[in-house]
């Protein structure tokens, strides 16, 4: 009988929304699976937590990410760098 391989150890890098690896739309889905998770380990019926959930007043503002306002976005302008002598 042949010898078993021994199973290898599989390391994940962990993944954070700091680093930017996320779209808007994954970040949001994480910030609300951890709402709903921390909701439920505190204590709150199911459906309480998804009450919650889908009330946005109720969500602490730093939970989800800022939304970008265009307004605040400074415009390009294609000739800011070029020396004017």
């Amino acid at each position: 009988m042949a010898a078993k391989k021994k199973p290898t150890r599989v390391t994940r890098t962990k993944l954070t929304i700091e680093g930017g690896e996320y779209s808007a739309l994954e970040t949001y889905a994480i910030a609300l699976n951890e709402y709903y998770k921390a909701l439920k380990k505190a204590g709150f019926p199911e459906g309480v937590c998804l009450t919650l959930i889908m009330d946005k007043d109720s969500y602490p503002d730093w939970i989800l990410p800022k939304p970008v306002n265009p307004n605040d976005v400074p415009m390009f302008d294609p000739y800011e760098d070029e020396d004017e002598d």
